[in-house]
């Protein structure tokens, strides 16, 4: 299993740039998964229905299955935010490649999507410059905010972010709780 990082800022553009990544992937005949940071409070499930009513019932877990998806619920007795790790213990180990969107701090090869400020986005300060985990920097901007030795990749064309992931797919072989910092 390959897992690769994207972090940025909200409105940076994560979720388009994984969006856009997974047909670029599957493409080649590889299996995708996401883990995604979600904040506080989400749901995925409906009012009314039969796994809602278990939930509001108490129980712990949930899960609903049919011959074409399964969904695995769990409710936290206390608050606890699972590490990305823990969540990556949880696919199918036969995924070939796993995108993590946020987890900007996680000890995970990153690549960070960075957008120059705008109008319709607040300036934020680059992270490649302190993040040892940044491998790559996703951006539209004509110039990054501190130079870097980086490879940066046109978040406008997941086709060559893809390529480029996959030429340097070694890189992320996935290995849990890395003892060393990213390099």
């Amino acid at each position: 299993m390959k897992v690769v990082g994207f972090a940025g800022y909200s409105g940076s553009g994560k979720t388009t740039l994984v969006e856009q990544l997974i047909p670029e992937l599957r493409l080649h005949g590889l299996r995708v998964s996401v883990v995604k940071h979600a904040h506080h409070k989400f749901d995925i499930d409906h009012v009314g229905k039969d796994s809602w009513r278990h939930r509001e019932a108490g129980a712990y877990e949930v899960a609903v299955a049919s011959d074409r998806r399964m969904a695995l619920m769990r409710e936290f007795e206390r608050a606890h935010a699972p590490s990305v790790h823990e969540l990556l213990t949880e696919l199918d180990p036969r995924v070939d490649w796993v995108l993590v969107e946020g987890f900007k701090d996680s000890d995970l090869p990153k690549v960070e999507i960075w957008r120059a400020p705008s109008p319709e986005y607040h300036e934020r300060p680059a992270l490649y410059p302190h993040d040892p985990c940044i491998v790559a920097v996703a951006t539209d901007a004509p110039a990054l905010p501190a130079p870097t030795a980086l490879p940066v990749l046109d978040v406008r064309s997941p086709h060559a972010v893809a390529q480029w992931l996959l030429a340097q797919g070694a890189r992320f072989d996935y290995v849990p709780q890395r003892a060393e910092v990213c390099e």
